[in-house]
């Protein structure tokens, strides 16, 4: 009876733990990859294990290639000696939340400014931290209505390439095919040029990248104007 009775609240059982982990993580990947807000994950040294696709938009690549890339190779403190308290919390194992003042070269060619929060987490109180960054950039304010001198120059030829192929009418998955960015990643780059440019639809956002130069008149199909150095 007693065996009976064993092997029955064993098959009547919830499902095991290891497989309700899987369920958790996989929810989780998922969140993290919706995330609007530019996120990565780093061990304790700074190295980039995984990254969404809004991060991955800054550098005009996909999530998978800042894999091993180190931040202090892509983000610039403001001040170096914000980085040292981090360390000191990663040697002590201590969870605190910091932020630092940073710049970085968007797309490889447009100088940005933001605030990085780096986050120490860890799944136990012993366990080395991991830092979790999240980045808040600070030039996105819309523009003054009208053309601006130099506007190109805040372009990146990413962003030139996916406003062309929008004017062209591709639709954003084949925008993000001719780019090579993920569908997430146009949008977040659409939706950052018209919070630049204060636009409201795709339309007025073309329209503006037309009338500032960003693209090239009269020519078909449309090609980002001027001299738009080629994308990454």
């Amino acid at each position: 009876m007693d065996s009976g009775g064993t092997a029955s609240s064993g098959t009547t059982g919830g499902p095991p733990d290891r497989d309700q982990a899987v369920v958790w993580r996989n929810w989780a990947l998922l969140l993290f990859d919706r995330l609007p807000i530019p996120t990565a994950l780093c061990d304790a040294h700074g190295t980039i294990l995984l990254a969404n696709p809004a991060m991955a938009a800054e550098w005009g690549t996909l999530p998978g290639r800042l894999a091993g890339r180190r931040a202090l190779d892509l983000f610039r403190p403001k001040t170096a000696a914000r980085l040292d308290p981090i360390a000191d919390a990663v040697r002590h194992h201590r969870r605190s939340r910091y932020p630092i003042e940073v710049s970085w070269q968007a797309g490889g060619d447009v100088e940005r400014h933001g605030e990085m929060t780096v986050d120490l987490v860890s799944d136990t109180p012993d366990a080395l931290p991991h830092l979790l960054l999240l980045l808040r950039v600070r030039d996105e304010e819309p523009a003054a209505p009208g053309p601006q001198e130099g506007a190109r120059a805040r372009v990146s030829a990413v962003e030139a390439r996916i406003l062309a192929l929008a004017a062209g009418g591709a639709t954003t998955a084949r925008i993000a095919a001719g780019v090579g960015l993920t569908v997430d990643g146009v949008n977040y780059h659409l939706g950052r040029l018209s919070r630049r440019w204060g636009t409201a639809n795709r339309t007025a956002l073309v329209a503006r990248a037309y009338v500032t130069g960003v693209l090239a008149p009269g020519v078909w199909p449309p090609e980002p104007g001027g001299t738009a150095p080629e994308a990454p």
